[in-house]
């Protein structure tokens, strides 16, 4: 029925997100989910929220988990933005800060939700490539365009950038938008949102999806000058007044009420992260630095695709990208101490190492 479509959709090139296979005794480590479940808090929130309530509509400001994001991160709730996970965040930040008829600047390697948004909103995309150790190049970020995004860490390459170069981006471009995406940054990163108030076009994204165990509940935000905010509310009350639902704000604030366990949860995988790393290296990969909960890994003397198939046969998933300059990598999830042990004993026997 392709010709109902209208024009833009049959040009548009969906996002591919990780495989979610549903087999059974499956090692799943290929969509960065956290090995460990939510807070008990968080739990408990959600369950008290159960009631005959879900009949009525949410806060369509979600005020209560602005002003806990704003406490926490010692900004005012007008500098707060929320939404229904921070892809969503990310779609109305393409739509309402990077539509100026010029072109949006992200690396080469990186989330491949970029170029999806771009062709969605028919912004022209630039794409700057990373250097030979896959590093963003700050000096690289500038000239005529209409706005510039890249991850912090990185991703797939987890590599981390130091805040000095954000500064530098944010400096050199001071008339565009600069989105600092930090999906990851609680595994041993440090948050960009320290510079907003010192940069008015600086805007940062996280999500509860990583370090808070909360992929299932779709809760992401911005924060960033009030200005900025306001476009992105703009957006959102033009399109969907009520992105968070009741369960999802109280888990929300909830996750944030409980830092020890969140401490307790990310140092976890930070360990897991240098064990396994330090055993990929011992059976011959090549891996990137990473800052995130999970590593980029290439073995030089097999493909990528063919260590992947030789894993799927052995019930691990990770994720092989069949893309230029990674065609060859791995991005393998830092998953439980169990999950992590039976990849690193499968790897040497495809891997030929004894």
């Amino acid at each position: 029925m392709s010709r109902f479509w209208s024009p833009l959709v049959h040009d548009l090139v969906p996002y591919v997100p990780g495989e979610q296979p549903k087999l059974v005794n499956l090692v799943k480590l290929n969509t960065n989910e956290h090995p460990w479940g939510p807070s008990p808090r968080v739990i408990e929130a959600i369950q008290a929220e159960v009631s005959a309530n879900l009949r009525l509509y949410p806060d369509p400001n979600a005020d209560a988990l602005k002003n806990k994001l704003a406490d926490y991160h010692g900004v005012t709730a007008e500098q707060v933005f929320v939404g229904n996970g921070s892809d969503e965040v990310l779609a109305h930040i393409f739509y309402g800060l990077f539509q100026h008829g010029k072109p949006v600047l992200f690396p080469d390697i990186t989330y491949s939700f970029y170029p999806v948004y771009s062709g969605l909103y028919g912004i022209e995309a630039r794409l700057i490539p990373l250097d030979e150790q896959f590093a963003v190049r700050p000096e690289d970020y500038s000239g005529d365009c209409g706005g510039i995004i890249f991850p912090n860490p990185n991703a797939p390459t987890g590599r981390l950038m130091p805040l000095a170069d954000i500064e530098t981006i944010a400096a050199n471009n001071p008339d565009v938008p600069v989105v600092v995406d930090e999906a990851y940054v609680d595994f041993g990163g440090e948050s960009a949102i320290q510079l907003v108030d010192r940069y008015p076009n600086l805007l940062v994204t996280q999500t509860l999806s990583k370090s808070r165990s909360l992929a299932g509940l779709r809760v992401g935000f911005a924060i960033g000058h009030a200005d900025l905010i306001e476009a992105l509310e703009r957006v959102k009350n033009s399109f969907n007044s009520y992105p968070l639902d009741r369960l999802a704000i109280v888990g929300a604030v909830a996750a944030y009420e409980d830092e020890t366990y969140f401490r307790e949860a990310t140092d976890y995988v930070i360990r897991e992260r240098e064990r396994v790393t330090a055993a990929l290296q011992t059976l011959g990969f090549e891996v990137l630095p990473s800052v995130a909960n999970f590593v980029l890994a290439r073995h030089p003397g097999i493909a990528g695709a063919d260590i992947a198939a030789g894993l799927r046969e052995r019930s691990i998933i990770v994720r092989h990208f069949n893309k230029p300059r990674i065609e060859n990598h791995l991005r393998i999830t830092i998953g439980s101490t169990e999950q992590n042990d039976a990849l690193l004993g499968a790897l040497p026997e495809i891997v030929g190492y004894w």
